[in-house]
């Protein structure tokens, strides 16, 4: 198993005034054996970083390391990388057998070693009983996995995974996703993944690295980023939520937050004082709907807050429901001026509440995140 390291690494496109950084002063540690993401919005950079790794691309400044070794100068062949791309790039005139072999061919394995190797992942795949065919006469999903029996039997460092599954149907993405994480993490391979899927990167991730323009904006597991993002660009990229910016009136265990949609009590997780500006972050899954025939507003007892609003309109999720929530009052700040919320429930855990109808928004304290940035 490798450990990748990669140090203040920076790659600028162009020169002058037309110069465009790609990657900037990044700096990050994959731990041996983990399945690791690179996520984030087109054009942020995650995909020229992946190819860093894998010796494809040569950084401006900054080295890469693998068990400490600096591969930074390396070439792609001696970098033992192994790259499953975006459209598989299998060989349209071998048989999937002979596109497995390949690499071991390359690396001049005598034939019974290599073809032992694509048979011992083909199985791992399930496509043995494929070998014979040619990429054309498979499916997308079969193409898939014979790209990822291929990287294996190639016996790299590390597996390098750009976007995988961007090219298969939502049903198929979903179910490939679980045998994926399952097939890497049987082998024991280093694996560092590139999406801009969060679902796809907070089902199957150890840890998720979230880029926005060219920087790491945050890293963790996908569970910590989801609960407790660092900024409003990470809550907002990974998953839906409801922004209330703010600024706290009083300090404590909790801080209450007065913003325009009411008071918010959250935990101290920045040590904020008394006058700092601050974004609420809540997420829809985490607040409790009811109907009522008068809002409320202001913190409940124990900080526990309620907002009073109308039902603007509600979609069906199969699972789930969303609603749309109009907030009608809010705190002596000033008014909520029809600001609209989300909130999911599940779809037949309560009886449909209509559009028009008055409710409460209940939130408790632990599902606040006070964003500084």
């Amino acid at each position: 198993m490798t450990e990748i390291e990669l140090r203040n690494i920076t790659k600028v496109y162009g020169s002058g005034a037309s110069a465009t950084t790609a990657v900037d002063g990044v700096s990050l540690t994959i731990n041996p054996g983990e399945l690791y993401f690179l996520l984030g919005p087109s054009g942020c950079g995650k995909t020229t970083l992946l190819r860093i790794v894998a010796g494809l691309v040569e950084p401006a400044s900054g080295r890469v390391l693998f068990n400490g070794r600096d591969v930074t100068h390396l070439p792609v062949e001696r970098r033992q990388t192994a790259m499953v791309f975006q459209n598989y790039a299998l060989w349209p005139h071998m048989t999937v057998a002979q596109n497995v072999e390949f690499g071991p061919k390359m690396q001049g394995l005598p034939r019974p070693q290599r073809r032992a190797l694509a048979q011992t992942n083909l199985a791992r795949v399930q496509m043995e009983s494929f070998a014979r065919r040619r990429p054309n006469q498979l499916s997308g999903g079969q193409q898939q996995r014979v790209a990822v029996a291929r990287a294996l039997a190639a016996q790299g460092q590390c597996l390098l995974l750009d976007e995988p599954l961007s090219n298969l149907d939502a049903r198929l993405r979903l179910h490939m996703r679980g045998q994926l994480r399952e097939l890497v993490k049987a082998t024991g391979t280093t694996a560092v993944y590139v999406t801009h899927d969060q679902a796809e990167a907070l089902s199957m991730a150890d840890r998720i690295a979230v880029m926005d323009a060219g920087r790491i904006a945050q890293v963790g597991a996908p569970q910590e980023l989801y609960n407790r993002p660092a900024s409003r660009f990470v809550a907002d990229f990974l998953g839906e939520a409801n922004f209330a910016a703010g600024r706290v009136v009083q300090a404590g265990p909790l801080a209450m937050i007065e913003t325009p949609c009411g008071v918010f009590a959250a935990p101290q997780s920045h040590r904020l004082s008394v006058g700092t500006e601050v974004t609420c972050c809540v997420r829809p899954e985490r607040i409790e709907l009811s109907p009522s025939a008068a809002g409320a507003a202001g913190p409940a007892p124990q900080g526990v807050t309620q907002l009073a609003g109308r039902i603007d309109s509600s979609t069906y999720l199969g699972g789930l429901r969303q609603y749309l929530v109009r907030l009608t009052s809010a705190s002596a700040v000033e008014p909520a001026d029809g600001t609209v919320w989300k909130v999911t429930a599940v779809a037949d855990a309560s009886p449909l509440i209509a559009p028009g109808q008055q409710v409460t928004l209940t939130i408790r304290p632990q599902d606040v995140v006070a964003l500084t940035e």
